[in-house]
Protein backbone atom coordinates (compact mmCIF):
# COMPACT_ATOMS: atom_id res chain seq x y z
CA UNK A 1 0.00 0.00 0.00
CA UNK A 2 1.49 3.19 -1.31
CA UNK A 3 2.58 5.95 2.11
CA UNK A 4 0.26 8.57 2.48
CA UNK A 5 1.77 12.20 3.16
CA UNK A 6 0.03 14.91 3.86
CA UNK A 7 2.07 18.70 4.15
CA UNK A 8 1.06 21.56 5.53
CA UNK A 9 2.73 25.06 4.75
CA UNK A 10 1.64 28.47 5.57
CA UNK A 11 1.81 31.47 3.23
CA UNK A 12 3.17 33.56 6.39
CA UNK A 13 5.92 34.43 4.01
CA UNK A 14 7.78 32.33 1.76
CA UNK A 15 9.97 29.88 3.79
CA UNK A 16 7.30 27.49 4.86
CA UNK A 17 6.01 27.24 1.53
CA UNK A 18 9.18 26.79 0.18
CA UNK A 19 10.70 24.18 3.15
CA UNK A 20 7.42 21.86 2.44
CA UNK A 21 7.93 21.95 -1.44
CA UNK A 22 11.67 20.31 -0.79
CA UNK A 23 10.34 17.78 1.67
CA UNK A 24 7.56 16.62 -0.94
CA UNK A 25 9.85 16.72 -3.76
CA UNK A 26 12.64 14.99 -1.46
CA UNK A 27 9.61 12.18 -0.75
CA UNK A 28 8.79 11.80 -4.19
CA UNK A 29 12.33 11.10 -5.41
CA UNK A 30 12.84 8.32 -2.58
CA UNK A 31 9.53 6.76 -3.47
CA UNK A 32 8.09 7.77 -6.39
CA UNK A 33 4.82 5.45 -5.20
CA UNK A 34 4.16 7.83 -2.04
CA UNK A 35 0.75 9.89 -2.62
CA UNK A 36 2.71 12.88 -1.17
CA UNK A 37 -0.20 16.14 -0.73
CA UNK A 38 1.41 19.67 0.06
CA UNK A 39 -1.24 22.37 1.04
CA UNK A 40 -1.48 25.65 2.38
CA UNK A 41 -3.51 25.48 5.64
CA UNK A 42 -4.44 29.46 5.75
CA UNK A 43 -6.39 28.83 2.33
CA UNK A 44 -8.76 26.27 4.20
CA UNK A 45 -9.40 28.96 6.82
CA UNK A 46 -11.76 31.62 6.98
CA UNK A 47 -11.09 34.42 4.87
CA UNK A 48 -10.48 36.92 7.23
CA UNK A 49 -8.23 35.24 9.36
CA UNK A 50 -6.27 34.07 6.27
CA UNK A 51 -6.18 38.01 5.62
CA UNK A 52 -4.83 39.01 8.94
CA UNK A 53 -2.07 36.30 8.64
CA UNK A 54 -1.05 36.81 5.49
CA UNK A 55 -1.07 40.91 4.80
CA UNK A 56 -0.66 41.92 8.75
CA UNK A 57 2.89 39.91 9.24
CA UNK A 58 4.15 41.24 5.76
CA UNK A 59 3.22 44.72 6.93
CA UNK A 60 4.49 44.77 10.22
CA UNK A 61 7.74 43.33 9.06
CA UNK A 62 8.11 46.02 6.63
CA UNK A 63 6.27 48.56 9.06
CA UNK A 64 6.53 48.15 12.57
CA UNK A 65 9.22 45.09 13.13
CA UNK A 66 9.22 45.59 16.52
CA UNK A 67 5.74 44.86 17.12
CA UNK A 68 6.65 41.04 15.67
CA UNK A 69 9.86 41.17 18.08
CA UNK A 70 7.35 41.84 21.03
CA UNK A 71 4.74 39.40 19.83
CA UNK A 72 7.82 36.75 19.58
CA UNK A 73 9.12 37.51 22.95
CA UNK A 74 5.52 37.11 24.45
CA UNK A 75 5.34 33.55 23.48
CA UNK A 76 8.47 32.98 24.93
CA UNK A 77 7.20 32.77 28.14
CA UNK A 78 6.97 29.37 29.51
CA UNK A 79 5.11 26.86 27.34
CA UNK A 80 2.04 25.87 29.40
CA UNK A 81 -0.69 23.29 27.57
CA UNK A 82 -3.73 25.53 28.77
CA UNK A 83 -2.75 27.89 26.24
CA UNK A 84 -3.25 25.03 23.67
CA UNK A 85 -5.38 25.17 20.72
CA UNK A 86 -7.17 29.10 21.25
CA UNK A 87 -7.26 30.41 17.83
CA UNK A 88 -6.85 28.99 14.78
CA UNK A 89 -7.87 25.23 15.43
CA UNK A 90 -11.39 26.19 17.05
CA UNK A 91 -12.19 28.77 14.57
CA UNK A 92 -10.91 26.90 11.28
CA UNK A 93 -10.37 23.15 11.74
CA UNK A 94 -13.54 22.35 9.94
CA UNK A 95 -12.30 22.59 6.53
CA UNK A 96 -9.12 20.92 7.11
CA UNK A 97 -10.59 17.43 8.86
CA UNK A 98 -12.82 17.44 5.37
CA UNK A 99 -9.28 17.39 3.69
CA UNK A 100 -7.62 14.81 6.33
CA UNK A 101 -10.84 12.60 6.17
CA UNK A 102 -10.75 12.41 2.42
CA UNK A 103 -7.03 11.98 1.89
CA UNK A 104 -6.64 9.48 4.83
CA UNK A 105 -3.02 10.16 5.08
CA UNK A 106 -0.68 8.24 7.38
CA UNK A 107 1.33 11.19 8.41
CA UNK A 108 1.22 15.05 8.67
CA UNK A 109 4.01 17.14 8.00
CA UNK A 110 3.60 20.57 9.31
CA UNK A 111 6.44 23.36 8.21
CA UNK A 112 4.63 26.40 10.10
CA UNK A 113 3.00 26.71 14.31
CA UNK A 114 -0.25 27.13 13.08
CA UNK A 115 -0.86 23.90 11.30
CA UNK A 116 1.21 22.27 13.79
CA UNK A 117 -0.65 22.95 16.83
CA UNK A 118 -3.80 22.30 14.64
CA UNK A 119 -2.90 18.85 13.48
CA UNK A 120 -1.58 18.41 17.62
CA UNK A 121 -5.59 19.41 18.55
CA UNK A 122 -7.66 17.23 16.19
CA UNK A 123 -5.40 14.42 17.09
CA UNK A 124 -6.28 15.13 20.87
CA UNK A 125 -10.28 15.31 20.17
CA UNK A 126 -9.54 11.71 17.87
CA UNK A 127 -10.77 13.74 14.82
CA UNK A 128 -7.45 12.92 13.09
CA UNK A 129 -6.00 9.62 12.83
CA UNK A 130 -2.27 10.00 11.77
CA UNK A 131 1.70 10.25 12.80
CA UNK A 132 2.41 13.80 13.38
CA UNK A 133 5.84 15.51 12.45
CA UNK A 134 6.77 19.04 13.02
CA UNK A 135 9.73 20.88 10.96
CA UNK A 136 11.21 23.95 12.13
CA UNK A 137 12.24 26.82 9.73
CA UNK A 138 14.57 28.81 12.12
CA UNK A 139 17.53 27.65 13.87
CA UNK A 140 16.63 28.71 17.21
CA UNK A 141 13.44 26.84 19.38
CA UNK A 142 10.30 29.47 19.66
CA UNK A 143 7.44 27.86 21.72
CA UNK A 144 4.97 28.91 19.34
CA UNK A 145 6.29 25.65 17.72
CA UNK A 146 5.84 23.64 20.22
CA UNK A 147 2.95 20.69 20.38
CA UNK A 148 1.32 17.95 22.79
CA UNK A 149 1.37 15.62 20.23
CA UNK A 150 3.90 14.73 17.82
CA UNK A 151 5.71 11.44 16.28
CA UNK A 152 8.90 13.51 15.44
CA UNK A 153 10.78 16.96 15.25
CA UNK A 154 13.03 17.62 13.19
CA UNK A 155 15.48 20.46 14.04
CA UNK A 156 18.29 22.56 12.75
CA UNK A 157 20.96 22.45 15.65
CA UNK A 158 21.61 20.29 18.37
CA UNK A 159 21.14 23.41 20.37
CA UNK A 160 17.73 23.13 19.86
CA UNK A 161 17.06 19.42 20.39
CA UNK A 162 18.99 19.95 23.71
CA UNK A 163 17.10 22.53 24.51
CA UNK A 164 13.32 20.47 23.95
CA UNK A 165 14.45 17.73 25.53
CA UNK A 166 15.47 19.95 28.84
CA UNK A 167 11.77 21.15 28.80
CA UNK A 168 10.03 17.63 28.41
CA UNK A 169 10.25 16.15 24.86
CA UNK A 170 11.79 12.67 24.08
CA UNK A 171 15.38 12.53 22.80
CA UNK A 172 14.30 9.63 20.42
CA UNK A 173 11.96 11.47 18.42
CA UNK A 174 13.95 14.87 18.12
CA UNK A 175 16.40 14.09 14.62
CA UNK A 176 18.81 16.76 13.96
CA UNK A 177 18.29 16.95 9.98
CA UNK A 178 18.57 21.25 9.27
CA UNK A 179 16.46 23.27 7.32
CA UNK A 180 15.10 21.50 4.28
CA UNK A 181 16.14 23.64 1.04
CA UNK A 182 15.56 22.45 -2.29
CA UNK A 183 18.41 19.53 -3.24
CA UNK A 184 19.47 21.98 -6.22
CA UNK A 185 21.13 23.59 -3.69
CA UNK A 186 23.60 20.82 -2.84
CA UNK A 187 24.87 21.02 -6.51
CA UNK A 188 28.27 22.41 -7.20
CA UNK A 189 28.34 25.06 -9.79
CA UNK A 190 31.34 26.74 -11.22
CA UNK A 191 31.32 29.96 -10.28
CA UNK A 192 32.81 31.60 -13.41
CA UNK A 193 30.46 29.57 -15.55
CA UNK A 194 27.63 31.20 -13.64
CA UNK A 195 28.93 34.51 -13.89
CA UNK A 196 29.24 34.12 -17.68
CA UNK A 197 25.64 32.49 -18.10
CA UNK A 198 24.16 35.83 -16.28
CA UNK A 199 26.30 38.31 -17.96
CA UNK A 200 28.36 39.06 -15.10
CA UNK A 201 32.32 40.37 -14.96
CA UNK A 202 34.58 37.14 -14.42
CA UNK A 203 37.16 39.28 -12.34
CA UNK A 204 34.68 42.10 -10.46
CA UNK A 205 33.55 40.95 -6.91
CA UNK A 206 29.64 40.31 -6.83
CA UNK A 207 27.62 40.77 -4.47
CA UNK A 208 24.72 39.23 -4.19
CA UNK A 209 21.45 41.34 -2.36
CA UNK A 210 17.92 39.31 -1.39
CA UNK A 211 16.17 42.34 -1.98
CA UNK A 212 12.85 41.54 -1.76
CA UNK A 213 12.51 40.70 1.95
CA UNK A 214 14.04 44.35 2.31
CA UNK A 215 10.65 46.07 1.89
CA UNK A 216 9.91 49.25 -0.40
CA UNK A 217 11.00 51.65 2.62
CA UNK A 218 14.50 53.59 3.09
CA UNK A 219 16.26 50.01 3.71
CA UNK A 220 15.96 49.14 0.44
CA UNK A 221 16.01 51.82 -1.51
CA UNK A 222 19.44 52.93 0.06
CA UNK A 223 21.26 50.11 0.61
CA UNK A 224 22.50 49.79 -3.21
CA UNK A 225 23.72 53.41 -3.06
CA UNK A 226 25.32 52.70 -0.71
CA UNK A 227 27.31 50.02 -1.30
CA UNK A 228 29.20 53.18 -3.81
CA UNK A 229 31.27 54.07 -1.56
CA UNK A 230 33.22 50.28 -0.46
CA UNK A 231 36.28 52.07 -1.37
CA UNK A 232 37.76 48.35 -2.51
CA UNK A 233 40.49 47.16 -4.20
CA UNK A 234 38.83 45.91 -7.56
CA UNK A 235 35.98 46.89 -9.04
CA UNK A 236 32.19 45.72 -8.02
CA UNK A 237 29.30 44.00 -9.38
CA UNK A 238 25.88 44.14 -7.64
CA UNK A 239 23.25 41.52 -8.41
CA UNK A 240 19.92 42.56 -6.82
CA UNK A 241 16.84 39.74 -6.44
CA UNK A 242 13.48 41.28 -5.67
CA UNK A 243 11.18 38.39 -5.87
CA UNK A 244 7.86 39.33 -5.80
CA UNK A 245 8.37 43.01 -4.79
CA UNK A 246 7.54 44.68 -8.45
CA UNK A 247 7.78 48.17 -6.90
CA UNK A 248 11.70 48.03 -5.68
CA UNK A 249 12.44 46.03 -9.01
CA UNK A 250 11.02 49.40 -10.94
CA UNK A 251 13.19 51.89 -9.06
CA UNK A 252 16.13 49.57 -8.72
CA UNK A 253 15.92 49.04 -12.62
CA UNK A 254 15.77 53.06 -12.97
CA UNK A 255 18.83 53.00 -10.48
CA UNK A 256 20.90 50.51 -12.17
CA UNK A 257 20.90 53.00 -15.51
CA UNK A 258 21.89 55.92 -13.57
CA UNK A 259 25.11 54.19 -12.38
CA UNK A 260 25.91 52.73 -15.34
CA UNK A 261 26.40 55.95 -16.39
CA UNK A 262 28.08 57.70 -13.66
CA UNK A 263 30.35 54.77 -12.26
CA UNK A 264 32.46 51.16 -13.10
CA UNK A 265 30.20 49.88 -10.87
CA UNK A 266 27.13 47.59 -12.45
CA UNK A 267 23.64 46.59 -11.14
CA UNK A 268 22.13 43.78 -12.46
CA UNK A 269 18.54 43.53 -11.21
CA UNK A 270 16.13 40.18 -10.84
CA UNK A 271 12.63 39.91 -9.92
CA UNK A 272 11.10 36.63 -9.11
CA UNK A 273 13.59 33.91 -10.25
CA UNK A 274 13.82 30.19 -10.14
CA UNK A 275 17.97 30.41 -10.63
CA UNK A 276 18.75 31.80 -6.98
CA UNK A 277 21.27 28.82 -6.86
CA UNK A 278 22.84 29.73 -9.70
CA UNK A 279 22.98 33.45 -8.83
CA UNK A 280 24.21 32.50 -5.10
CA UNK A 281 27.54 30.13 -7.01
CA UNK A 282 28.45 33.49 -8.89
CA UNK A 283 28.40 35.81 -5.78
CA UNK A 284 30.88 35.71 -3.62
CA UNK A 285 28.79 36.98 -1.00
CA UNK A 286 25.02 37.79 0.37
CA UNK A 287 23.64 41.03 2.03
CA UNK A 288 19.82 40.56 3.03
CA UNK A 289 17.96 39.71 5.40
CA UNK A 290 18.45 36.36 7.42
CA UNK A 291 15.21 34.83 7.31
CA UNK A 292 15.55 30.79 7.62
CA UNK A 293 15.23 29.34 4.28
CA UNK A 294 17.42 31.99 2.68
CA UNK A 295 20.47 30.87 5.35
CA UNK A 296 19.62 27.76 4.81
CA UNK A 297 20.21 27.83 1.00
CA UNK A 298 23.20 30.31 1.62
CA UNK A 299 25.04 28.32 3.49
CA UNK A 300 24.70 25.26 1.29
CA UNK A 301 26.38 27.18 -1.35
CA UNK A 302 29.20 28.19 1.46
CA UNK A 303 28.26 32.06 0.49
CA UNK A 304 29.14 34.12 3.61
CA UNK A 305 26.71 36.65 4.78
CA UNK A 306 26.33 39.97 5.57
CA UNK A 307 23.34 40.63 7.99
CA UNK A 308 21.32 44.20 7.33
CA UNK A 309 17.70 44.91 9.20
CA UNK A 310 16.79 41.77 10.92
CA UNK A 311 13.38 41.23 12.21
CA UNK A 312 13.22 41.08 16.01
CA UNK A 313 12.76 37.76 17.11
CA UNK A 314 13.88 35.07 14.64
CA UNK A 315 15.92 37.00 12.77
CA UNK A 316 17.89 38.11 15.16
CA UNK A 317 18.42 34.62 16.46
CA UNK A 318 19.07 33.37 13.24
CA UNK A 319 21.76 36.21 13.12
CA UNK A 320 23.16 35.07 16.68
CA UNK A 321 23.85 31.68 15.09
CA UNK A 322 25.33 32.66 12.27
CA UNK A 323 27.46 35.04 14.15
CA UNK A 324 28.64 32.53 16.32
CA UNK A 325 29.64 30.32 14.03
CA UNK A 326 31.85 32.56 11.80
CA UNK A 327 30.16 32.68 8.33
CA UNK A 328 28.60 36.36 8.38
CA UNK A 329 29.43 40.07 9.85
CA UNK A 330 26.42 42.13 11.10
CA UNK A 331 25.92 46.17 10.20
CA UNK A 332 23.56 47.79 12.24
CA UNK A 333 23.27 51.32 10.56
CA UNK A 334 24.22 51.83 6.62
CA UNK A 335 26.08 54.72 7.42
CA UNK A 336 28.70 51.91 8.34
CA UNK A 337 27.66 49.28 5.80
CA UNK A 338 30.02 50.53 3.35
CA UNK A 339 33.08 50.35 5.75
CA UNK A 340 32.34 47.12 7.41
CA UNK A 341 32.05 45.08 3.73
CA UNK A 342 34.85 46.93 2.42
CA UNK A 343 37.40 45.65 5.36
CA UNK A 344 35.85 42.34 4.58
CA UNK A 345 35.93 42.25 0.70
CA UNK A 346 39.90 43.69 1.20
CA UNK A 347 40.70 40.17 3.04
CA UNK A 348 40.45 37.63 0.91
CA UNK A 349 41.63 35.46 3.65
CA UNK A 350 39.20 36.24 6.03
CA UNK A 351 36.67 35.99 3.27
CA UNK A 352 37.70 32.25 2.82
CA UNK A 353 37.42 31.51 6.17
CA UNK A 354 33.92 32.62 6.19
CA UNK A 355 33.18 30.27 3.09
CA UNK A 356 34.64 27.46 5.35
CA UNK A 357 32.79 28.41 7.88
CA UNK A 358 29.72 28.64 6.24
CA UNK A 359 29.85 24.83 4.73
CA UNK A 360 30.60 23.83 8.16
CA UNK A 361 27.32 25.01 9.49
CA UNK A 362 25.00 23.89 5.97
CA UNK A 363 23.06 20.84 5.64
CA UNK A 364 22.84 20.98 1.95
CA UNK A 365 20.78 17.13 2.10
CA UNK A 366 18.52 18.19 4.74
CA UNK A 367 15.39 17.42 2.88
CA UNK A 368 16.23 13.95 1.92
CA UNK A 369 17.15 13.43 6.14
CA UNK A 370 13.71 14.81 6.43
CA UNK A 371 12.28 12.52 3.63
CA UNK A 372 13.95 9.52 4.71
CA UNK A 373 13.28 9.51 8.65
CA UNK A 374 9.44 10.17 7.71
CA UNK A 375 9.27 7.40 5.68
CA UNK A 376 10.71 5.42 7.99
CA UNK A 377 8.46 6.09 10.21
CA UNK A 378 5.24 5.30 8.44
CA UNK A 379 7.01 2.32 8.07
CA UNK A 380 7.34 1.75 12.26
CA UNK A 381 4.04 2.90 12.43
CA UNK A 382 2.28 0.01 10.10
CA UNK A 383 3.59 -2.35 12.25
CA UNK A 384 2.41 -1.68 15.23
CA UNK A 385 -0.98 -0.37 16.47
CA UNK A 386 -1.64 3.26 16.41
CA UNK A 387 -2.58 4.91 19.85
CA UNK A 388 -4.19 8.37 20.00
CA UNK A 389 -4.05 10.62 23.20
CA UNK A 390 -7.06 10.44 25.76
CA UNK A 391 -9.95 12.52 24.80
CA UNK A 392 -9.61 15.04 27.26
CA UNK A 393 -5.46 15.96 27.04
CA UNK A 394 -4.18 15.65 30.28
CA UNK A 395 -1.69 18.02 29.11
CA UNK A 396 1.42 15.49 28.77
CA UNK A 397 3.77 15.45 25.66
CA UNK A 398 2.42 12.62 24.45
CA UNK A 399 4.24 10.87 21.43
CA UNK A 400 2.30 9.10 19.08
CA UNK A 401 2.73 5.56 17.06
Amino acid sequence: MPKRVLILSASVGTGHIHAAQAIQNALISIDSEAVVRHEDALEFANPTFRNLMRHGYNELANNAPEVLGLAYEYSERVWSTEIHGVAFERWNSGDLIKLATEFRPDLVVCTHPLPADMTSWLICKKRLWAQHAVVLTDFDLNTMWLCQHYSGYFVALEETLECMVNIGYERSRIIVSGIPVDPIFAATKDKMEMRKKYGLNSESTCILISAGGLGVGPVAEEIVPALMGLGLKSKIQIVAVCGHNDELKQKLDAYSEQIAATSDTSLKVFGLTSQMDELMSAADLILGKPGGLTVAEALSKGLPMVIVNPIPGQEERNSDHLLEAGAAIRCHNLAGLAYKMGLLLNDPSRLAIMRECALRFSRPRAAETVARELLAMIEKSRGCAFHPPDHNCNGSLLGLG
